[in-house]
């Protein structure tokens, strides 16, 4: 069976985890494709023993990850946050946004001024009032979720 092969449920896993390689073609080191045990398709597989050859055996840094199918910059990106959060650090970041980044504290503040003064104000003209004073475009929905986030602020 071919590691590259078609989807199989090792490889669901891995893209439910985070985890799949969404290049496994891209590797080339033999060493690596001729053990049994390593699998291209696993991302922290291959970041790990990308990682581990250049500290390990030595290996130069712009060739191994040549050879792993990444970038110098992204060796060093691997090898700290290896060194920062272990084996989890490898695993692909979600995508998006990580917090709200649009609405500080200072609009949120605004937007509960404006509800006060006219109760009757809804997420869409909210959202209109952001962009005449502050500049912004926000979607009705961000305004209420920072709402929501700014009167409960632990989720309750």
């Amino acid at each position: 069976m071919s590691r590259s092969g078609p989807e199989n449920a090792k490889a669901r896993a891995l893209r439910e985890a985070r985890a799949l390689n969404p290049r496994p073609e891209a590797l080339i080191d033999e060493a690596f494709l001729a053990e049994e045990f390593l699998d291209a398709r696993d991302l922290v597989q291959v970041k790990y023993e990308m990682v581990r050859r250049v500290r390990a055996e030595g290996q130069p840094v712009s060739a191994t990850a040549a050879a792993f199918g990444f970038s110098r910059p992204s060796w060093y990106a691997a090898a700290a946050a290896l060194d920062a959060q272990g084996v989890f650090g490898l695993l692909a970041q979600r995508p998006g946004p990580r917090r709200a980044h649009k609405l500080a504290s200072e609009i949120v503040d605004f937007l509960e001024q404006a509800m006060a003064d006219d109760p009757s104000l809804r997420a869409p003209a909210l959202a209109a009032v952001v962009a005449d004073r502050f500049g912004i475009t926000v979607h009705p929905r961000s305004v209420e979720r920072a709402l929501a986030r700014h009167r409960d602020p632990k989720g309750r």
